[in-house]
């Protein structure tokens, strides 16, 4: 999810190592998303190991400002390049630009998404539509180019940042947990037929996420104590769990680990309420704030 357009991102305050400061060192990664919220602080954490990076979206002058604060933050390279998954050909140009300035591209982090509280009789065909192109097309688009540009014969990883709202049928969230659903099958599908050519393909499902605009458009404050009880582990995650949480993935450590979703969200998607009503009153609520 991105930020709001206003906001300065901003880097992780006394990060602490859990692997080895140099985990990454001479690989870079391409994200989608990246100039903003989880897959700025995921690039951040690559950085941070010493990882060089490709962050894409829609929005240059965004991208620009994120790769300044990235790279002044960690002493790597950020290059940003703008991009719309949606479209196939500017895919291949952002990836070719990649290729271009690092060589290589070692990790994909399909994280570009779009969401919004809305019951199935609100959601238009083309809101639908397009949920489902940025989440769901765009990361077989962005899939697709990186395997055949460069993963088919060097191998890699990719991540894809779903959810867990399609498991319980999440009201309000047809949209995106469709899309999300999609790409649950299609990481599966990927990880069959591309493992041989040495690519682990995997789904990162985070939770609650303090910091990011999913949380505030999802519930945020209103529901903010509620919830917390409603969590195993009595907290939302925070965007430096994810960051670490993708980083494990991406490590030889996780060699056996392919076509399969890890989810990180402290356990919410078992205990918290799934109740229709209620969330129909918090976007009643929030439409009044």
């Amino acid at each position: 999810m991105s930020r709001t357009p206003s906001h300065v991102e901003e880097c992780i305050k006394d990060y602490k190592y859990i692997f080895q400061s140099e985990l990454l060192r001479g690989k870079v990664a391409f994200i989608t998303g990246g100039g903003t919220g989880i897959c700025f602080t995921i690039a951040e954490v690559f950085m941070r190991h010493q990882c060089d990076t490709v962050i894409c979206s829609r929005r240059m002058d965004k991208l620009k400002e994120s790769a300044e604060t990235l790279s002044k933050a960690t002493g790597r390279r950020c290059v940003p390049v703008q991009m719309d998954v949606r479209e196939p050909e500017s895919i291949i140009k952002a990836v070719e630009i990649a290729l271009t300035e690092f060589g290589r591209i070692d990790y994909l982090i399909n994280g570009a998404a779009g969401n919004f509280l809305s019951p199935i009789t609100g959601l238009s065909f083309n809101a639908f539509k397009t949920v489902m192109e940025i989440d769901a097309h765009g990361t077989f688009n962005v899939s697709k180019v990186i395997y055949e540009k460069y993963m088919k014969d060097h191998g890699g990883v990719i991540v894809n940042i779903t959810a867990m709202l399609h498991v319980r049928g999440t009201p309000l969230q047809a949209h995106a947990g469709s899309a999300k659903a999609a790409i649950e099958a299609m990481t599966k599908h990927m990880a069959v037929e591309w493992g041989m050519d040495g690519v682990r393909v995997m789904c990162v499902a985070p939770g609650p996420i303090e910091d990011t605009e999913g949380l505030r458009r999802l519930g945020g404050n209103v529901v903010h104590d509620d919830r917390v009880k409603g969590i195993p582990i009595q907290r939302f995650g925070k965007r430096e769990d994810i960051g670490n949480t993708v980083l494990y993935v991406v490590s030889d450590a996780a060699q056996l680990v392919t076509g399969t979703v890890i989810i990180a969200d402290g356990g919410s998607w078992l205990t918290s309420s799934n109740d229709y009503n209620y969330m129909k009153k918090i976007m009643q609520k929030k439409s009044v704030l």
